[in-house]
């Protein structure tokens, strides 16, 4: 794929619709994640989902659970389908790096509280097409966005790449990431205590899936 080609994110994702949604949301990693994380959470919590996708599985499971979700995706078509199938959460079409999570928080349902912040933040695999430095800065946004103790999940696939070319499910793109231990140093960094963490193989259900080494971190804001 000759350099200039790849997709923006927004592309890519409006291109990938539906698809995306069933190539990954049976994952027993991702769905024992959440899991673990509505355990600890509180009735009616507030939930930020970075990079909420179809909405599926993350915000529906959460929003079903009774929590307050808003998921802010940069696709407008990903959008549309998560309003549609999860009608319980509040969606946002934006880039998570410019939007105000301040606003988001009251979109969400946060109540007169000034600076009330969010219970957890969620952000799986919603990183990997930032630059390395972005990827920081959300990682101390997200702590910011957060009641004090409050929970960030994570997930990203653990390879030491940047800024490479790859073609993800058809769609030609460009992805950024760290390894395993320099991704938890990075996320300790921005003022984490990583509580639990797991790794797990997974394989698209996708003709062009391939296997990808998964990371999942449960954080707690310190």
């Amino acid at each position: 794929m000759g350099e200039g080609h790849e997709l923006s994110a927004a592309a890519a994702f409006d291109a990938l619709g539906a698809a995306y949604e069933r190539a990954f949301a049976a994952s027993p990693a991702h769905h024992d994640s959440l899991r673990r994380l509505g355990e600890q959470l509180a009735p009616g919590s507030r939930v930020l989902d970075v990079g909420s996708g179809t909405g599926r599985p993350t915000a529906q499971t959460l929003a079903d659970a009774g929590h307050r979700v808003l998921g802010v995706d940069v696709s407008p078509v990903m959008t549309k389908i998560a309003a549609r199938q999860v009608p319980n959460a509040v969606f946002r079409c934006a880039d998570i790096r410019t939007l105000p999570l301040d606003g988001a928080d009251a979109e969400a349902g946060a109540g007169g509280e000034s600076g009330a912040g969010f219970d957890a933040v969620c952000a799986y695999f919603s990183l990997l097409q930032m630059p390395r430095g972005d990827q920081s800065r959300l990682l101390h946004r997200f702590r910011r966005s957060l009641k004090p103790g409050g929970r960030l999940v994570v997930a990203t696939v653990p390879l030491d790449v940047e800024d490479v070319g790859v073609v993800f499910m058809g769609q030609p793109v460009r992805v950024t990431s760290f390894g395993a231990e320099e991704f938890t140093a990075l996320v300790k960094e921005a003022g984490f205590a990583i509580e639990w963490q797991q790794s797990s193989l997974f394989t698209p259900d996708h003709p062009e899936g391939e296997p990808e080494p998964h990371l999942f971190l449960h954080c707690r804001r310190l």
